[in-house]
């Protein structure tokens, strides 16, 4: 090979080196800024959902052992207690109790009184409602399972129980399942979802029935809109049995009533709230329970005082203050 030849193949491949060279450097920048670059976004979408007042956190995540015990193994004493603060008036955070309806009929499923929870999961009422609620049945059964969920960004943001795995970013849908089950009743779940990013929504019963997966379901619906005559009446509207409960029987957000337009929940993670419900020791709980008390005296009215909570002096003292008796 010629001496010219020789230097031109030379040229050629320290050109090529370098040429590979400057792009395995860039190669290497690019992967580096897109690691920064997924770092950041990943610690973005960690403080957002980490964010109070516009929270995912463990959005839709079963309550461990320890927590579902929380609600199931709830102690008797705490429902007594508080009870006797409700009647004794001696709660510093009034709840303002609401009275059912009573009903000329039952709604009846498989021989079991039926309890039925008609709600939506961006409202603020249901997800407070559902506390208590859950507290009030564990008298009579048992949750095999419960949910982490909260109410929309725009209604308060407040974390609450779900009694199924929601679907929290669809446009429009409806979750009916739960995982309750009781000798004494029949506990019935419709909860409308759509987008906890954005607002309250709900639907009218004739849109529930178009989806509904079984016919018990449907006769829940139908038993409501024929007992409220117009529609839905409240979010959530619940009957128990012969009662129709047209919202949340008290207003129970917090240690204190909001009165600047916070809510102290909002503030407040699951894990706060389940240990607060299990130390009994603020005012939160006590209303909690005491509201439970409330659904406990209506239960207990529908199935004939039938349950062992029902033979405590002051259940059936409730049931005679709240006109549920």
């Amino acid at each position: 090979m010629q001496e010219k030849e020789l230097d031109s193949l030379i040229n050629r491949i320290n050109i090529t080196i370098a040429m590979s060279a400057i792009a395995l450097i860039f190669s290497i920048i690019s992967i580096v800024l897109v690691t920064i670059s997924n770092s950041q976004h990943s610690t973005i979408a960690t403080t957002v959902a980490q964010n109070f007042g516009h929270r995912l956190t463990n959005i839709d995540q079963p309550l461990n052992s320890s927590e579902l015990s929380i609600i199931n193994n709830a102690p008797t004493i705490y429902f007594e207690k508080a009870g006797e603060m409700l009647l004794n008036n001696t709660l510093n955070d009034p709840m303002s109790p609401r009275a059912g309806q009573k009903l000329n009929s039952s709604f009846v499923v498989n021989g079991k009184p039926g309890v039925i929870f008609l709600g939506a999961i961006s409202c603020i009422w249901c997800g407070e409602t559902r506390w208590p609620l859950a507290l009030a049945l564990s008298r009579f059964g048992n949750f095999t399972a419960l949910y982490k969920g909260y109410s929309s960004f725009g209604d308060y943001d407040i974390p609450t129980l779900y009694w199924a795995q929601d679907n929290y970013t669809t446009r429009s849908g409806a979750t009916f399942n739960n995982f309750y089950q009781s000798p004494y009743i029949s506990f019935i779940t419709i909860d409308y979802d759509s987008p906890i990013t954005q607002g309250f929504a709900m639907q009218p019963i004739s849109y529930f029935l178009t989806i509904a997966p079984n016919q018990t379901i449907k006769n829940a619906l139908l038993f409501i809109n024929k007992t409220t005559g117009q529609n839905i009446v409240g979010t959530p509207t619940m009957v128990i049995g012969n009662y129709l409960i047209p919202e949340a029987v008290g207003e129970v957000f917090g240690n204190t009533t909001p009165s600047d337009g916070t809510i102290p929940l909002t503030y407040e993670t699951h894990e706060q709230v389940l240990q607060q419900i299990a130390n009994f020791s603020d005012q939160f709980a006590y209303a909690e329970y005491a509201s439970a008390d409330i659904y406990i005296g209506y239960i207990c009215s529908t199935i004939n005082q039938t349950a062992p909570i029902c033979k405590l002096p002051v259940i059936q003292q409730i049931e005679k203050v709240e006109g549920v008796a």
